[in-house]
């Protein structure tokens, strides 16, 4: 995407002229309300929205902001706490799409799209996966909503299937490679269907949401534990601390530039279909020794997009370094992760495990959310029936 002559220059607008897009990882009412989110948008080419259970968790605490339409809902029935939730969730989606909705006009549905997830608990399920989204997606009923749909086992038959239904899809919680060319393979498989239907395929969007800070997490754990051990090979492991997940991230690059450029996807482009661009999530840095904007200098490059927390994105719009960094030094990414398998690091057992741990913390962060409004719930209506 190019960025628009009114954009205050600096870091994170430059990063348009190098293809990336960026988008928001954070969303609440208070900050669609007081107008924050559409300044964003307006002076530094904000082009999309992201939210799981965990952010609508934090947002909802927010008494003051979600309160008052919380009692408006009750007082036209007795919604149960997944009914409040999805009320005032969708609200805020609604709200964010709308306001993104003239960068997705500008860009001619290229971008400008706000993400909803489907329920955690659906995450091994493809048939009830298939049918919330297509709930959702008519029940929001905006052009440039995406459905987030879990990169799980089940998930990627529910992509190929939502995207020949029309549906704009975001998959998420993406950690291998190989399940990544899977989702990426089924949207292509999707797109197709519609194709042998004689159906258009030109606005349709996805993106595949790899992520990434969570990997070095989870492998920079086990380093320090066997170097705090006395492990022999401490010095070589050291060096790994931090580069995991960034070389595993550009390997994936170098596929999706393979696919694209392959005869399969040259005939659907033809057609008009858009590529389903890769998405670098959790880039927000964990460890305090890492530069706070590591994940995003070193994730740089065309027809990608960059989800940041709010506090990512302010300190590289201070900071940040611009490059074209996605591609470069490939063969150092593949030496690191030769190095990650002869260390016996077992990234394919790390990313295994982180997304069933991804879908078990949505799935907590929504218990918690629904125990929260059904409590709140609970005391609105005894106030009601007092008065």
């Amino acid at each position: 995407m190019v960025a628009t002559p009114d954009l205050k220059p600096s870091p994170l607008t430059r990063l348009h002229d190098r293809g990336q897009a960026v988008w928001l990882d954070f969303l609440d009412r208070r900050f669609l309300k007081d107008g924050s989110f559409r300044k964003l948008i307006a002076e530094d080419g904000i082009t999309g929205v992201t939210s799981n259970p965990s952010i609508f968790e934090k947002a909802l605490s927010d008494a003051e902001a979600y309160d008052a339409d919380l009692r408006a809902a009750l007082e036209h029935g007795e919604p149960d706490a997944q009914e409040l939730y999805e009320g005032l969730a969708l609200a805020d989606i609604r709200a964010a799409a709308a306001d993104l909705k003239p960068v997705y006009d500008r860009l001619d549905g290229k971008d400008g799209y706000a993400s909803f997830e489907v329920s955690p608990y659906l995450a091994n399920d493809t048939d009830e996966t298939i049918a919330e989204a297509r709930r959702l997606w008519k029940r929001v009923d905006a052009p440039n909503l995406m459905i987030k749909v879990p990169g799980t086992a089940a998930g990627v038959p529910a992509i190929a299937e939502l995207t020949a239904d029309g549906i704009n899809v975001n998959v998420t919680l993406l950690f291998a490679r190989e399940t990544y060319q899977a989702v990426a393979i089924a949207f292509l498989e999707g797109l197709e269907q519609r194709v042998d239907r004689g159906e258009p395929i030109d606005r349709i969007a996805s993106v595949a949401s790899f992520f990434v800070s969570r990997i070095d997490s989870a492998i920079d754990k086990t380093i320090d534990a066997r170097i705090q051990a006395g492990d022999k090979e401490a010095p070589a492991l050291r060096a790994l601390r931090g580069k995991v997940a960034i070389a595993n991230a550009k390997l994936a690059y170098v596929w999706y530039l393979e696919l694209i450029d392959s005869a399969r996807w040259k005939r659907l482009e033809a057609k008009g279909a858009m590529p389903q661009r890769l998405l670098w999530a959790s880039t927000g840095v964990k460890d305090p020794s890492f530069p706070e904007t590591l994940y995003v200098d070193t994730l740089i490059g065309a027809d990608t997009i960059n989800t940041m927390p709010l506090k990512t994105l302010e300190a590289f719009r201070e900071h940040g370094t611009v490059g074209q960094t996605l591609t470069s030094d490939l063969l150092g990414a593949q030496k690191i992760l030769d190095e990650v398998e002869q260390l016996g690091l077992d990234l394919p057992g790390v990313t295994s495990a982180l997304v069933d741990d991804g879908v078990k913390k949505f799935a907590d962060a929504a218990d918690a959310l629904l125990g929260a409004l059904a409590t709140k719930r609970a005391m609105m209506l005894r106030e009601r029936s007092v008065r």
